[in-house]
């Protein structure tokens, strides 16, 4: 029976051997098609140094993970086959090997020691911000990202544009909840904490559309909380920059019918836009809205047809959105887009 039970133990201990194997060939054998283009994005794909760098330091730790892997098991398949029972003796008992033993506690320790040192300094490089850098104060909300330049006297909303090559340090904060800031192809997560401000910074190496989502849990449209980190060259970012800070040109037409329907409804309660009576700070400042690539938090992309969408009924395309379903009749909905998209 003793036989037995040892038999059955040793085959258990050879199918989780080949089952781990398995599963670990699998993921490293699935991790470079992470970086590959038209995948979602990946930290495996840096486009700047601050992720390159918690990129090298997850491949380092990947490499001795694996090598450790491969010692461990292979000695313990090996261990299985070579010393398995091949009689019903008693195997020779022994009480161990003191070199082996003093080998495999002073290597383990001097691997976590390595990984400390590497993970310490991967995390002073990145906690140092830049003096000569543009300076973004990221604020999360339920469930949008507001983004304000201090020193340019710009306030916008999900799209976060900055020159490509240039250091943005972050200053990280929010209004409700916890949030989490994280553009994976150019830096690593930030909480954004209530009454508490966070700093961090990124630099994209060159021009490019970057996706990032919040990667805290925070309601129930978390998975809508999503922002584009838009990266133009000098020129372009500077265009860019006064064009954001020019009032919006006077509405004509059907714009105009949509701003009264603004200016005289609850949307001015809770939006700004920049030279009209509007002043609301609980939504998006919508000065340029039309400007940006989406809406709703990253959850449409800005067109007519969603603008449209969006204002006939928020919460049924955003749950648990804190701007409500003003019923608006079909001709105001017309009139209110007009007005958006005049807001360029």
């Amino acid at each position: 029976m003793i036989w037995f039970q040892r038999k059955q133990i040793c085959q258990a201990l050879r199918v989780s051997i080949a089952l781990v194997g398995i599963f670990a060939f699998a993921l490293l054998s699935a991790s470079p098609a992470l970086a590959q283009p038209g995948t979602p994005p990946s930290p495996l794909d840096p486009k700047g140094p601050n992720s390159a760098a918690i990129a090298t330091l997850f491949n380092t730790v990947l490499v001795i993970a694996v090598v450790v892997f491969v010692v461990v098991e292979g000695l313990i398949v090996f261990s299985a086959f070579r010393f398995r029972r091949r009689d019903n003796n008693e195997p020779k008992q022994i009480h161990g090997n003191t070199k082996f033993e003093i080998a495999w506690t002073l290597i383990p320790v001097l691997i976590v020691v390595t990984l400390f040192v590497l993970t310490v300094q991967t995390q002073q490089k990145l906690n140092t911000k830049s003096g000569d850098a543009i300076n973004v104060k990221v604020i999360g909300h339920q469930w949008w990202w507001e983004f304000q330049y201090p020193d340019l006297g710009i306030t916008t909303a999900t799209d976060l544009v900055i020159p490509a090559g240039q250091v943005v340090n972050l200053d990280i904060t929010a209004v409700d909840v916890i949030h989490s800031f994280w553009i994976p192809q150019l830096n690593g997560k930030t909480d954004a904490i209530p009454g508490r401000v966070n700093t961090s910074w990124l630099k994209a190496d060159q021009p490019g559309t970057f996706v990032g989502q919040c990667a805290e849990l925070c309601g129930p449209s978390h998975a809508n909380m999503r922002l584009e980190v838009i990266a133009k060259d000098q020129a372009d970012f500077d265009a860019w920059a006064a064009n954001q800070t020019q009032n919006p040109a006077p509405a004509t037409g059907d714009a105009a019918k949509g701003e009264q329907l603004f200016l005289g409804g609850a949307c001015i309660g809770c939006h700004m836009i920049n030279g009209t009576a509007a002043n609301g700070k609980v939504g998006p400042n919508l000065t340029h809205v039309a400007s940006r690539a989406y809406i709703a938090g990253g959850t449409l992309p800005n067109t007519a047809g969603n603008l449209k969408r969006w204002l006939a009924n928020p919460p049924g395309i955003k749950p648990g959105s804190l701007m409500p379903n003003l019923n608006l009749s079909e001709t105001d909905i017309d009139a209110l887009t007009a007005y958006m998209q005049s807001l360029q």
